[in-house]
């Protein structure tokens, strides 16, 4: 019997469904994942094994790599199985693909997957809520709490030699009449509740932050070319505005739109001029959506009330990078979709959710 063949999408993460099904991968694929997985999968074999022994009537398959919509369809002659991110699936692609059984969305919308068209031809289509997206939600909530409570300035300021190291003079409250929080007398503080959030980008992780932000009572906007279906800003409690409007009325601005040309220096000088004085920047989308330079202008001139990233202009950062010498500004090392757990489980569910539907 001839090995199921399944096009996927190229992504460095979604090579891990070639690794998993296909034996041909090239070795050096397979030490590359082996090594990028040690720090929290240890046993990435194990991991191979287990899904593997969960997909077993698709093992061994011969796994396409496609870079384009083009390179997709000359592939789907025999493929029983497609799995796309971004790539478009129409009723020309299904055409090509007569073997087609599943579409698999790497994610949960469906903008770019013609479902009816799916359905008129008995092709299941199947999605995927990330748990590496909902990683990336918390966290943005774990920035954003970090400045609005100022976490990097108040950790260990529970001493008095602490806080006198700080700088701070220490003058206890007078009990007998006051209560005794904040002793430090720290200052600066933000709520998120009844602040607003304005969302640059309403995909998955910016959907995932609307939801976290609705629980947290927040006023919720966003702005992308194309309004979201009305359920959607329902589910989220999200509002559609234009971009003017998102940088001028928001407290925290979340910019998540996709790494493309024309999302380069989306927030330049004008946007951020529109901001409210002390509103902040928390991205773990992507560095040049906002000019460096027009972010610099604004830190130095005291406009903005913090900034959090966890995806930079340069990695690793340079010991001398200005952002580093802002007291009101967070950098993590592009942590957000970790642990690796999160994509481990996603692809094994993905996979075995395959296997499942998938009859040879």
């Amino acid at each position: 019997m001839s090995k199921p063949v399944i096009v996927v999408e190229d992504d460095p993460f979604t090579r891990l469904i070639q690794i998993a099904l296909d034996p041909t991968t090239p070795e050096e694929r397979v030490k590359g994942f082996t090594d990028f997985m040690a720090h929290d999968e240890p046993d990435f074999a194990g991991w191979i094994a287990r899904v593997r022994n969960g997909s077993a009537n698709i093992v061994p398959a011969e796994v396409r790599l496609v870079g384009s919509e083009d390179d997709m369809r000359a592939n789907l002659k025999d493929a029983v199985a497609v799995v796309t991110e971004s790539l478009r699936v129409g009723a020309d692609d299904l055409a090509a693909g007569g073997k087609l059984q599943v579409v698999q969305k790497f994610g949960t919308g469906l903008r770019n997957i013609d479902a009816d068209a799916c359905a008129k031809k008995g092709v299941k289509v199947l999605t995927l809520r990330r748990r590496a997206n909902i990683s990336c939600a918390e966290h943005f909530f774990a920035l954003m709490l970090t400045l609005a409570r100022r976490m990097e300035t108040i950790s260990g300021l529970v001493t008095a030699k602490r806080i006198k190291d700080a700088g701070i003079t220490l003058r206890p409250f007078d009990r007998r009449h006051t209560p005794g929080g904040n002793f430090p007398r720290i200052g600066g503080l933000k709520a998120l509740n009844e602040s607003t959030i304005g969302i640059l980008g309403f995909g998955e992780i910016g959907k995932e932050i609307a939801l976290r932000a609705k629980a947290f009572g927040m006023r919720v906007l966003y702005h992308q070319r194309t309004r979201a279906p009305e359920a959607e800003e329902r589910e989220s409690g999200a509002t559609y505005v234009s971009l003017p409007t998102l940088m001028a009325e928001s407290d925290w601005i979340a910019p998540q739109v996709p790494t493309l040309p024309s999302t380069r220096n989306l927030i330049g000088r004008d946007e951020l001029s529109r901001m409210k004085p002390g509103a902040c920047i928390v991205n773990v989308a992507n560095a040049p959506i906002v000019n460096r330079e027009a972010l610099m202008e604004a830190l130095r001139a005291g406009r903005l009330g913090g900034v959090a990233m966890d995806i930079h202009y340069q990695e690793p950062v340079a010991d001398d990078d200005e952002l580093l010498s802002f007291g009101n500004v967070v950098l993590t090392p592009r942590m957000a979709g970790s642990p690796r757990h999160n994509g481990l489980k996603d692809f094994e569910q993905l996979i075995t959710g395959l296997a499942r539907e998938i009859r040879l």
